[in-house]
């Protein structure tokens, strides 16, 4: 498998030959998707908060006496069943919807996003602009045909370009090591640096 590459100036250069341990995987739709929930559930945020009984304001007082008026009988007027009381087993702001997943799986996922976007990878000798400014970083990408969605990414984050890509709409500048299968599962486009590419093909290939 070969991906398109481009030098830093989004010149086309000679192609790159991507290695088959990481590109050319066989792809388990179940375990993509266990990887994608688990980045979806690891953002969730669980602050959500209601009152109970003992939490709302009001109530010290009994409503009415307990015999003799026909009513049900009742000892405050916060309980759950009435109109301003509190929340029975509501969300407590302490919820913890974080998802493990083991090394392993997480790299095979990664794997897997990988060779199913195959098709879309392309290669570049570095992202770099003279100037932190957003027209630089959308001209280079407009000579690399990336559009929609795009995925970059990088071995060493360089602030200018990062600083000239932050006002691209759909534009992801990501370091290697911090990649996601659902950011590459989202992407229309993704172009990975040379060095990132063999930082990548180290860390999924099992290589030293």
């Amino acid at each position: 498998m070969k991906a398109i590459t481009y030098t830093r100036t989004g010149s086309k250069a000679a192609e790159t030959t991507l290695a088959k341990s990481v590109f050319e995987v066989e792809i388990s739709n179940d375990l993509l998707k266990q990887s994608v929930v688990r980045a979806n559930a690891n953002l969730r945020q669980g602050n959500a908060k209601t009152l109970t009984r003992g939490e709302v304001s009001g109530g010290g007082r009994k409503p009415w006496r307990q015999k003799g008026t026909g009513r049900a009988r009742f000892g405050s007027t916060r309980v759950n069943i009435w109109r301003h009381g509190g929340v029975a087993h509501g969300p407590t702001g302490l919820q913890n919807y974080e998802k493990d997943m083991p090394t392993s799986m997480v790299r095979a996922s990664i794997k897997m996003a990988l060779a199913s976007k195959t098709a879309v990878i392309k290669v570049i000798d570095k992202f770099i602009v003279a100037e932190p400014k957003t027209k630089l970083a959308d001209a280079l990408l407009g000579k690399l045909e990336a559009t929609g969605r795009v995925m970059l990414i990088t071995s060493e984050v360089d602030g200018k370009f990062v600083l000239a890509a932050s006002n691209l709409p759909g534009v992801m500048v990501v370091d290697y090591k911090l990649i996601r299968t659902y950011d590459i599962l989202n992407a229309d486009v993704i172009i990975i640096e040379k060095p990132a590419l063999e930082g990548l093909e180290k860390w999924l290939g099992g290589k030293k």
